[in-house]
């Protein structure tokens, strides 16, 4: 994580500075947006692909960021049956558009590495429960 240089935009009225932590919200949600996206996965620090909720989206993510511009790492859970290509290449475009909307930074990089691939088992039918006839009148 890099620190964005104390000028990074000068106002009439004061300077705006955006923590690199509001980057890495922004790229982690918009990555689970992408369809075939199970997760996003804390792989950098430990390498074991764990499953993480919406607690915190900046799990996953590395941002480098300059003055003007920024690049973006993003380790992601992929769902089975997903075409990997297509969801890494949702994800990137997905990123860079909302960083570059939202920041006004220009995305350089958007690397997107898979660390895990989520089976889902099929879902539970509920069975109804069995009717109890009376044995008592």
């Amino acid at each position: 994580m890099s620190i964005i240089a104390a000028d990074y935009e000068k106002t009439e009225m004061g300077a705006i500075q955006i923590a690199p932590e509001v980057i890495e919200i922004i790229a982690g949600m918009a990555a689970v947006e992408v369809p075939g996206v199970a997760g996003m996965s804390g792989g950098f620090a430990g390498g074991i692909a764990e499953l993480l909720g919406r607690k915190n989206m900046s799990k996953g993510v590395k941002v480098e960021v300059g003055q003007r511009e920024a690049a973006i790492d993003v380790s992601i859970v992929i769902e089975f049956g997903s075409r990997i290509p297509e969801v890494a290449s949702g994800v990137q475009q997905n990123v860079k558009n909302a960083i570059e909307s939202m920041t006004g930074l220009n995305v350089v990089q958007v690397n997107v590495h898979i660390h895990d691939v989520i089976f889902k088992g099929p879902e539970k039918i509920e069975e109804a429960e069995p009717v109890s006839q009376q044995r008592v009148k």
